[in-house]
């Protein structure tokens, strides 16, 4: 398995991320919320936005933590194939969280979500 996160498995333009928060389907948490939405790209690769608000995580060294965490349970659990897009946006409490309370939080939030789509496919 690859350990780079490459370009093709993250969002990257505001126009990709309007449409994820346009009409998305959510889950959330007292640590995170996670939208989804389903893309019709050519390619069939999920893909990561992150949304980070300096509002709620005031010091860059915890919005980094962060950003790190969610990108590499994505890297590691979300198959590339399930054709999602997701939007990570984080609380303040999530500061003083461990990252593996923050991970398993991350885990339910994907498991929800891939769960969501597998159900409306079938």
């Amino acid at each position: 398995m690859s350990q780079t996160f490459p370009r093709e498995r993250r969002l990257l333009s505001a126009a990709d991320f309007r449409r994820v928060f346009k009409r998305p389907v959510k889950s959330s948490d007292a640590f995170f919320t996670v939208l989804a939405r389903s893309h019709a790209g050519p390619a069939q690769v999920s893909r990561l936005g992150l949304a980070i608000a300096k509002k709620q995580l005031r010091r860059a060294v915890d919005r980094n933590r962060v950003k790190r965490l969610a990108r590499e349970y994505f890297r590691q659990h979300v198959p590339e194939g399930c054709n999602l897009d997701f939007v990570v946006m984080v609380r303040a409490a999530a500061r003083q969280r461990s990252n593996s309370e923050l991970s398993q939080s991350l885990q339910g939030h994907f498991q929800r979500l891939l769960e969501k789509q597998a159900s409306e496919q079938a």
